[in-house]
């Protein structure tokens, strides 16, 4: 590619492009500059948010700034939501400003909330993504609820791992505000078994940690509406709740699927082991919006992560008209769930599992040494 000056734009300030932002602030590449556009100035850090929910971490602890990451790497901030992309003009579409021109693009956006199969959830219930919106709602309505001691029913619906989390870390900020009472229930929905994609030790051990904080399960129960006061079963059941947390499955924002580039089953961006969009030379995708086709995997935070130094090393190649670097996540990968109690349950392939306070400080020395990255001058 030309050696002329160019911009490289990273849509969305996700795990991956704070990566990106921090590698060419270190070594900026010559002739080529980072543009950032994103619609929020701060970008929470999802492996946190339970912690902070629990009381375990103050807000500011789990938020990265990415005005000030912006300034200490030399990053051209421009806060706008991205609406999509015009490839043939090579410009990011945003809402209420002019397009914004590339010579390389990523996307790194995330997923959003699909709701689409549960009646009343846009209304009723709260949605964990987007975090940013969650965290201003969740502390308004859990707040006022419990003030007023009108909080007797939660139900947390989806029983994946960060439906587990989000009820462990409810019970905790429950128990931390005993005026409550008589003290909430907290209910786990899912349509299938508790955190099914994790070996059985580790399943054990949560669902002896569920009972330990009074946590009652309703595993194979598919919720197909919210109403004032309950979820609705596929059934017709009606589980009392006055308030409904939903962490069921998510779908990558719908501009995508407009903007031309190849997609996989999931709506997500379908990307090459190189991290390049599929058909394309110019536009990279990574994180839980971006499915690399010949290696797909269930979405989580560790693969984003792992994704940055590839990225910024594959941006760099490309500007320079070299082979880009293969990228081939890891099939079994550490999962550590905090139960809000000084406690942590860690599972890996098909035969770790540990519980206890060991590993809660293994996670937190795993997330805050990550977010210090980000936090201090570069």
């Amino acid at each position: 590619m030309t050696q002329a000056p160019g911009d490289v734009v990273l849509i969305g300030g996700g795990h991956t492009h704070i990566q990106v932002m921090t590698a060419f602030g270190r070594r900026p590449e010559p002739g080529l500059r980072l543009v950032l556009i994103s619609d929020q100035t701060h970008a929470p850090y999802s492996g946190m948010l339970p912690g902070h929910l629990a009381g375990l971490y103050r807000r500011d602890e789990m938020l990265i700034d990415l005005a000030a990451l912006a300034e200490a790497t030399g990053t051209t901030l421009i806060l706008a939501r991205a609406t999509g992309l015009d490839l043939a003009r090579r410009q990011v579409l945003c809402d209420g400003r002019a397009p914004v021109d590339y010579h390389l693009a990523s996307i790194d956006v995330g997923i959003i909330p699909d709701l689409s199969g549960i009646a009343g959830a846009d209304r009723d219930g709260l949605a964990v993504k987007p975090i940013g919106s969650f965290l201003a709602r969740c502390d308004a309505i859990l707040g006022a609820a419990v003030d007023e001691g009108r909080l007797r029913d939660v139900a947390v619906v989806g029983n994946g791992a960060a439906g587990v989390e989000l009820a462990f870390a409810l019970a905790a900020r429950l128990r931390a505000r005993a005026q409550a009472s008589p003290p909430a229930r907290i209910t786990l929905i899912g349509s299938g078994p508790v955190v099914a994609t994790l070996n059985a030790g580790v399943r054990r051990h949560i669902h002896r940690a569920l009972d330990r904080h009074g946590i009652a399960r309703r595993d194979g129960v598919r919720i197909v509406a919210v109403e004032a006061g309950a979820v609705v079963t596929a059934t017709n059941e009606r589980i009392a709740a006055d308030t409904v947390l939903i962490s069921t499955r998510a779908r990558p924002p719908r501009w995508l699927g407009e903007t031309g580039l190849e997609l996989s089953q999931d709506g997500s961006v379908a990307t090459a082991p190189t991290l390049l969009a599929m058909g394309r030379e110019d536009v990279f995708a990574v994180g839980d919006c971006a499915t690399i086709l010949e290696h797909s995997r269930e979405k989580a935070g560790v693969f984003a992560v792992r994704q940055g130094p590839v990225l910024a090393r594959n941006i760099r190649r490309r500007w320079r008209g070299e082979e880009l670097e293969r990228h081939r996540p890891q099939t079994a990968y550490l999962v550590i769930l905090m139960t809000g109690d000084g406690r942590a349950i860690a599972g890996r392939g098909a035969w770790l599992a540990a519980e206890g306070r060991l590993v809660w400080w293994l996670k937190d020395w795993i997330d805050r040494r990550f977010m210090a990255r980000f936090q201090t001058a570069i």
